[in-house]
C-alpha cells in the first residue's frame, strides 16, 4: 500500500504534528501526515484562542521562520486584543479570539496546498527500529509504513483517560478515541514515561446567557495581526465577556467534591499549575470570595460559547448547578460539559537539543508528549522537529535556537535541560532576555536564518531587509535632526513635560516616556520625512522602541554575550564525566543523564554549579 519509503512520517495532526509536516514539507522532503481522524487536523481541544503572554511571541517567531500557525490564527480571527500595553515593550503579547471550525479549515487548506505532503487516516500503535535507527511505523491494522525520521506529536491521546465526575472511559478528547499500544511500545525501548493532566470546561448556549449583567471585553480599536505576511487585520469583531463566580458558587461546587476525580484519588496525576480546574482554584485558594470567568465565542456565526475560567472534571450535575449561579448564566443551557484528561507524556531530558530522541536515531517528539500544555508551546516544537528532521537525513548542521534569540529557544532548553513534572507553560519571566525576544521583531531576528534554511521565502526576507533598512535610517534621523525649541515646547505644554531650554537631537525628547510616537509625528520635521519615506506604523514602532529602550537593549545584548561564550564551547555526545574525580557523583549523574551539547547548557542543569563548569573548562582545554 505505501510502496515508497517516506523521508518523514508526522504522526499526530494537531498544532506541533501540522506545524511539523509543513516544515520537512516546506523544505523538500517527502512527508506523511498520519492522524487518527483527518476531519481534525489543527483542531482546537480547549479554548478557541491563540496567543497571549508569551505564547503572542512563540506564534509570532513561528511566523517569522515560515511556519503557519500566525497565518492560520489571522485568518480565522473574531478579535485581536494587544495585551500588556500598559507595560514596557518586552511584555506586549498579542492574542486573538478565534473561529475554531474557522481555523481548523485553514489548517487543512494550507496542509493540502503543500508540496511533498500525504495525508493517511489510522492509528499509529508501533515503529519498526533497526539497530538503534528508526524505520517507520505500523498501524492498528498491522500496515507497514518505512521512512527515514519519524516525529511523534500524539498529544494527549496516549492512553488518554477521560474524567466526568466517578465516571471515566478512554479518549484522546470528546468524541474521539485513545491511541492504545505505542507508550508500551517505547518503553521497552527504555524510555521512561510519566501521566499528566489537563482539563477543560463546559460548552455553553450562548443564546441562554444574559450579557447585559456581565463586562463587555471587546477588542483592540485598532487591531493588529500575527503574521509578517499580507494576511489582513480585523474590520469587525466580535466581543468576549467577564462575569465572576461568587461564594454561593464555590458552596455549590464544594457539593461534589467527594465525587471529584481530583480529591478521591481517582487523578494522580499533576495538572497544569497556571491554568487550574475552578475546583482547584476554590480548594487551593479558599481566601478568594470571586474568580474572573470570560465568555468566549466559539466562532462567527456559531452560538456556541466556551466558559473560560470555569475548566472541571467534576460531576455534570455540580458543574451545571454551579454554573447557573453565576451572573447571566441563570438559565444556561450545556452544549457538553467540562471534563478532565490523564495522558502519557516522556520526560523531555531524554531528548537532544533538536527534540530527536537519544534512544533511536531519527526519531523525534514534539508537543504534549514533551510535558508542555499549549497550542504555542507544541507548534513551536513540531516546527524545530521537522526542520531537524529534514535537515538530519540531509546531513546538515541542526537548527538549535539559543536563549538570546528566541522564545522557542527557551521553551526547548528548559525542556531538555531541566525536565518538567507539570505541564509547562512559556511566560515572560522564562526568558532573561525578553528585552531582545520582543513580539515587534520576531521577523528582524529570526526570518534571515529560516531564509538561510531554505523555509522563508525571498519575499519574506525582502520584507525584512526593508524594514531593517527603513528602521535604522529612522532610527539615525532622529539622532542627527535637531528640533526647533518653540515648536518642541508646545508639545511638552500638552504633555505636562518639562520644556527644553536650548536646541538639541529629537531622540532626546522621543526617548522620555510619555513622549509617543503620536506625540513625535505631531512635530513638522518627523511628519515630512515619515510622509516623505511612505514609513508604515510598524517602523515607527520599531524605532521608537530602539530609542527609548537603547541601553536595556545594550545591556542585554553584553549579558548574551557572556551566555555564548560558553555555547560555543561543544562537549562531545560520548563525553565520560565518571573519569572527572572532582566533579560530585550527583554532577556526574545528572550530566551523564542530560548529555548537554555546550557548557552554557551544562551550567543551567540543577545541581550544576560554577566549580563544576570550571573542572569542565579544564577538561576541555579552555
Amino acid at each position: 500500500m505505501f510502496e515508497k519509503e517516506y523521508d518523514v512520517v508526522v504522526v499526530g495532526g494537531g498544532h506541533a504534528g501540522a506545524e511539523a509536516a509543513a516544515a520537512s514539507a516546506n523544505l523538500g522532503s517527502s512527508t506523511l501526515l498520519v492522524s487518527m481522524n483527518l476531519q481534525t487536523i489543527g483542531q482546537m481541544s480547549c479554548n478557541p484562542a491563540m496567543g497571549g503572554i508569551a505564547k503572542g511571541q512563540i506564534i509570532r517567531e513561528i511566523d517569522a521562520l515560515g511556519g503557519y500557525s500566525g497565518i492560520v490564527s489571522d485568518k480565522s480571527a473574531i478579535q485581536f486584543k494587544m495585551l500588556n500595553r500598559s507595560k514596557g515593550p518586552a511584555m506586549w503579547s498579542p492574542r486573538v479570539q478565534s473561529d475554531r471550525m474557522l481555523f481548523a479549515k485553514y489548517w487543512r487548506d494550507l496542509l493540502e496546498q503543500t508540496t511533498n505532503l500525504d495525508f493517511y487516516q489510522e492509528m499509529i500503535n508501533d515503529i519498526i527500529v533497526e539497530k538503534g535507527v528508526i524505520r517507520g511505523v505500523i498501524t492498528s491494522l498491522g500496515i507497514p509504513i518505512y521512512s527515514k525520521s519519524v516525529v511523534l506529536t500524539n498529544g494527549t491521546f496516549l492512553n488518554g483517560l477521560i474524567h466526568i465526575g466517578e465516571k471515566n472511559y478512554g479518549g484522546g478528547r470528546a468524541g474521539e478515541n485513545a491511541s492504545i499500544g505505542l507508550t508500551k511500545r517505547l518503553e521497552s525501548f527504555g524510555f521512561q514515561s510519566g501521566r499528566m493532566k489537563t482539563g477543560t470546561p463546559p460548552r455553553v448556549d450562548g443564546r441562554s446567557l444574559n450579557y447585559k449583567v456581565m463586562e463587555e471585553q471587546p477588542g483592540d480599536i485598532d487591531p493588529s495581526k500575527f503574521s509578517f505576511t499580507n494576511t489582513s487585520p480585523l474590520t469587525k469583531q466580535r466581543s468576549c465577556h467577564m462575569t465572576y463566580t461568587s461564594p454561593q458558587v464555590h458552596d455549590l461546587l464544594r457539593l461534589g467534591f467527594d465525587r471529584s476525580p481530583m480529591f478521591n484519588g481517582s487523578i494522580q496525576s499533576t495538572g497544569p499549575r497556571y491554568c487550574p480546574s475552578i475546583e482547584d482554584k476554590i480548594n487551593r485558594f479558599a481566601d478568594k470570595s470571586r474568580h474572573q470567568i470570560f465568555v468566549e465565542p466559539e466562532g462567527w456565526d456559531t452560538v456556541e460559547v466556551y466558559v473560560n475560567g470555569f475548566s472541571t472534571s467534576l460531576p455534570q450535575d455540580i458543574q451545571y448547578n454551579a454554573l447557573r449561579s453565576v451572573k447571566g448564566f441563570e438559565k444556561v443551557k450545556f452544549f457538553r460539559p467540562g471534563y478532565a484528561i490523564e495522558y502519557d507524556y516522556f520526560p523531555p531530558t531524554q531528548l537532544k537539543n533538536t527534540l530527536e530522541t537519544k534512544l533511536i536515531r531519527g526519531l523525534f517528539f514534539a508537543g504534549q508528549i514533551n510535558g508542555t500544555t499549549g497550542y504555542e508551546e507544541a507548534a513551536s516544537q513540531g516546527l524545530m522537529a521537522g526542520i531537524n528532521a529534514h535537515l538530519m537525513l540531509n546531513d546538515q548542521a541542526p537548527f538549535v535556537l539559543k536563549r538570546n534569540e528566541a522564545y522557542i529557544g527557551v521553551l526547548i532548553d528548559d525542556l531538555i535541560t531541566k525536565g518538567t513534572e507539570e505541564p509547562y507553560r512559556m511566560f515572560t519571566s522564562r526568558a532573561e532576555y525578553r528585552t531582545l525576544l520582543r513580539q515587534d521583531n520576531a521577523d528582524l531576528r529570526l526570518t534571515p536564518i529560516s531564509f538561510e534554511l531554505g523555509l522563508a521565502s525571498e519575499d519574506r526576507m525582502k520584507a525584512v531587509d526593508l524594514k531593517s533598512t527603513q528602521t535604522k535610517e529612522l532610527v539615525s534621523f532622529f539622532k542627527s535632526q535637531s528640533f526647533n525649541v518653540s515648536e518642541v515646547n508646545m508639545l511638552l505644554e500638552k504633555k505636562n513635560s518639562n520644556y527644553v531650554k536650548q536646541p538639541d537631537k529629537l531622540n532626546k525628547i522621543f526617548s522620555r516616556p510619555n513622549i509617543t510616537r503620536d506625540d513625535m509625528m505631531s512635530i513638522e520635521s518627523v511628519s515630512a520625512y515619515v510622509k516623505k519615506n511612505k514609513l508604515n506604523l510598524d517602523i515607527i514602532e520599531q524605532a521608537e522602541i530602539q530609542i527609548k529602550y537603547e541601553g536595556y537593549i545594550k545591556k542585554e545584548i553584553v549579558n548574551a554575550e557572556k551566555l555564548n561564550r560558553l555555547d560555543r564551547i561543544k562537549v562531545p555526545e560520548d563525553f565520560d564525566y565518571n573519569v572527572l574525580d572532582s566533579l560530585s557523583l550527583e554532577a556526574k549523574e545528572k550530566l551523564n543523564k542530560i548529555k548537554p551539547a555546550n557548557l552554557s547548557q551544562a551550567s543551567r542543569i540543577s545541581g550544576i554549579n560554577p566549580s563544576d563548569i570550571s573542572v569542565l573548562l579544564v577538561k576541555l582545554g579552555r
